[in-house]
């Protein structure tokens, strides 16, 4: 996903390690404490698997018990999923990060990390679609007006992130970005095979079967699936990463 401008507000990019965010907020000082809330959170979580090295390497749920808040923020959205708690770890960051800037007054807040999205605002935000080399990629995207939303892409083509499926892009809409994280990477597991209606089924049904999943949008060999409850789908124009 890839946040388009938005006027009147204040943007940022923050890189720290492996975490690249897009932040997007109505006052600086949201930025400010969404930058310190991932520097905290990702010291928090190393510190964690350090002591706890499973929590790293597992493709299944691990449980956790005395933790930090996002290990277990991570390990809940994982076990709704059925993964491993670090396909959670983007959304989860995002969702922590805005959960601070709305303490600092923000009416809108918004965080992308790595294609994981969380959104609180009071106006509409555009993102855009991300597939690699698909003709539908940075051309088409959604337009977010119903708040709070977590939305998520996992691709089994295109990212540098572990799948085990073949879509172009698996993207989620859930209550929140981890969850979305988690169920993106679920579902993107599922979608493979030549039976590509059969395929992109099995996603919408693992999808929609998740607690706290709103919709589920799938790109498959050019084939599109919709299901649930998505946000409108918009045309853009080919924007930069």
């Amino acid at each position: 996903m890839v946040l388009i401008e938005s006027k009147n507000l204040f943007k940022q990019v923050f890189e720290c390690k492996e975490t690249r965010c897009t932040i997007i907020a109505d006052s600086e000082s949201a930025i400010k404490a969404a930058i310190s809330s991932i520097k905290s959170n990702r010291k928090h979580l190393e510190r964690y698997i350090r002591s706890h090295p499973k929590f790293l390497y597992s493709l299944e749920p691990v449980h956790v018990g005395k933790g930090p808040k996002i290990a277990k923020l991570m390990a809940e959205a994982s076990e709704k999923a059925d993964v491993g708690p670090m396909a959670a770890v983007a959304g989860v960051l995002a969702d922590l990060a805005v959960e601070k800037m709305l303490l600092k007054g923000a009416e809108v807040a918004v965080i992308e990390n790595g294609g994981e999205a969380y959104a609180v605002s009071n106006r509409p935000i555009d993102i855009a679609l991300l597939a690699g080399d698909s003709p539908l990629s940075k051309h088409i995207g959604f337009r977010l007006e119903n708040f709070p939303i977590g939305v998520a892409t996992s691709s089994g083509v295109f990212s540098h992130a572990l799948s085990f499926g073949d879509a172009e892009a698996v993207t989620i809409f859930a209550e929140n970005a981890g969850l979305a994280d988690a169920v993106a990477t679920a579902v993107g597991n599922l979608v493979k095979g030549d039976d590509r209606s059969g395929a992109i089924e099995r996603g919408i049904n693992k999808a929609l079967s998740v607690k706290g999943v709103k919709g589920v949008f799938i790109l498959y060999r050019e084939m599109v699936g919709k299901g649930g409850e998505i946000p409108q789908i918009i045309g853009v124009n080919a924007v930069d990463e």
